[in-house]
């Protein structure tokens, strides 16, 4: 069985097959109906779903938006049409999967966290 980002994969390669043509609206709707079946037929959350359901609030926080629209709408907004905004999500997407390499900051500090290492930022 494919896990989420397997399936996300696939439908990048050929999102007409599994949305019907090049929208990001079709996408929510998929990622809906996929999460809502799993949960019907009562398979728990994978790490995948639950890592993703931070997607929302890095979307906000990305395009600097209150949690009053979906991510889906946000990214919509900031694109040309549908079949852009689909093109976007996915652009999105591998930058969110990234988030976990990038060196943690500590903001009171001004260190950047890496292991067990600590090395100053900005210092040279």
């Amino acid at each position: 069985m494919l896990d989420l980002y397997d399936l996300l994969g696939k439908i990048k390669q050929r999102p007409s097959l599994y949305l019907g043509k090049r929208s990001l609206s079709h996408l929510h709707v998929f990622l809906d109906g996929y999460t809502f079946a799993r949960r019907q037929i009562g398979i728990p959350i994978t790490a995948q779903e639950k890592d993703f359901e931070k997607f929302q609030e890095w979307i906000e926080h990305r395009f600097k938006q209150a949690n009053t629209q979906s991510w889906s709408r946000i990214i919509l907004f900031y694109s040309e049409d549908e079949a852009d905004a689909l093109k976007r999500f996915f652009e999105l997407f591998e930058e969110f999967l990234q988030r976990e390499n990038l060196p943690k900051v500590d903001e009171e500090t001004n260190v950047e966290m890496v292991d067990e290492l600590s090395i100053v930022v900005g210092s040279s």
